[in-house]
């Protein structure tokens, strides 16, 4: 009865997996390096959180940009 039925959907399942996970990956990486660039610069600038805000909010709208290129293209 159902064992005879084959399902189509692994490759669907595994696709909307992998494009979840390359959104994820590349919205935590756009915030990681933004966060890291910006301690860097706080140490050699002394200017203790500013450059950490400015560079994690800049990472933040990176990321957003990025998963929109994304998104569109598939």
């Amino acid at each position: 009865m159902g064992a005879n039925k084959k399902n189509n959907s692994g490759g669907d399942i595994s696709y909307a997996i992998s494009f979840m996970a390359q959104l994820g990956f590349t919205m935590a990486g756009c915030i990681v390096i933004g966060v890291l660039l910006g301690r860097w610069l706080d140490g050699l600038l002394g200017t203790s959180p500013w450059m950490v805000l400015v560079c994690s909010l800049l990472g933040v709208v990176a990321a957003f940009m990025s998963i929109y290129k994304i998104a569109s293209k598939k």
